[in-house]
């Protein structure tokens, strides 16, 4: 049962340190994205907005993540595809709008590289069965 303690806790101390990397890497990504904003516009932004701007865009992609997990776990899959996406992007039009078209160009261009695909191995099956033939 000890071991069991230990690995719970093992796996929760990982999680937490990934979880904190994660927030790391996001700090200083917005914090460089505030700074470039700062110089087009002339603006300052302080230490404590930046942290709270940090918080904010964290909470709401977990928030999107969950409900990724949720959407896929609903359709009673296990990979989040485009259609969650899609879902996910309901609350507003035009970005509801934007990832519909997106997800529309993805699947055909999709379609044409399993057609390629299919055309190629087909190509393959010929040449080799030509050049099984024997000569006569």
């Amino acid at each position: 049962m000890a071991a069991s303690e230990d690995d719970n806790f093992d796996e929760e101390f990982e999680n937490l340190e990934n979880k904190q990397r994660l927030k790391a890497a996001l700090h200083y990504t917005v914090g460089k994205i505030c700074e470039e904003i700062g110089e087009e516009a002339s603006l300052r932004y302080s230490k404590h907005f930046i942290a709270a701007l940090t918080e904010t865009t964290f909470k709401q992609i977990d928030s999107f993540a969950t409900d990724l997990e949720l959407f896929a776990k609903h359709a009673k899959r296990t990979v989040i595809n485009s259609d969650d996406v899609v879902l996910l992007s309901r609350r507003s039009s035009v970005l509801n709008q934007h990832m519909k078209e997106r997800s529309q160009e993805l699947n055909e261009a999709h379609v044409i590289e399993r057609a390629n695909k299919k055309s190629k191995k087909a190509k393959k099956q010929k040449t080799l069965t030509t050049t099984d033939e024997p000569l006569e």
